[in-house]
């Protein structure tokens, strides 16, 4: 890790819950340690972006776990797997579908999601970093519109931007250990 680390005490109270959560849940802390740097950019992922956007806005958190949980296995993220596997459970989606979120390029198992969940995965798999061809056809559109208005498309498309940003630069950054399907410096920390 090469930007620097901030001590536990030295941290907010906001903070060290979250060095205590990814110590108990990965046994690294790299990623907070570097972000207590910044408490407001840190602030508003955790704040803005994921109170305002992720669990709030118009698309029902079901569907925006499923992706981003599909984005984290592809992208090979072990902080986010475990904690997005977690964070999936707890908002009741069913276990079975869970284990069936599959990394890109597999397809994910079409009997344990209904049309408007599969459409969503498939545009996920569109903003996944190792599908530099990624494109927001008419095809997927035209499905996408089954299911979704243009600005619930608009702000899924935002949210699984973000993430997948912040994916690429905690990568970059080597703040998360990887694994094995991480497309950037892959096995550097796994």
């Amino acid at each position: 890790m090469l930007i620097g680390a901030v001590s536990r005490e030295e941290m907010s109270d906001e903070h060290r819950a979250v060095f205590d959560h990814n110590l108990k849940l990965i046994g690294n802390t790299d990623f907070i340690q570097a972000a207590a740097n910044a408490p407001e950019v840190i602030g508003w992922y955790f704040g803005s972006f994921y109170e305002q956007i992720f669990y709030g806005g118009r698309v029902d958190v079901r569907i925006k776990e499923l992706v981003r949980l599909r984005l984290a296995r592809t992208h090979g993220c072990a902080l986010c797997n475990a904690g997005d596997t977690l964070d999936a459970l707890e908002a009741g989606i069913d276990p079975r579908a869970v284990d069936a979120v599959t990394s890109w390029p597999e397809p994910v198992d079409p009997a344990c999601y209904d049309e408007r969940e599969l459409a969503a995965l498939r545009f996920a798999d569109q903003m996944s970093l190792q599908n530099m061809e990624g494109h927001l056809d008419e095809e997927l559109y035209a499905d996408l519109r089954r299911w979704f208005s243009d600005a619930e498309i608009f702000e899924l498309g935002v949210a699984m931007a973000v993430l997948t940003g912040m994916a690429k630069f905690l990568f970059i950054a080597d703040l998360v250990p990887t694994e094995a399907g991480c497309p950037v410096r892959p096995g550097a920390r796994g």
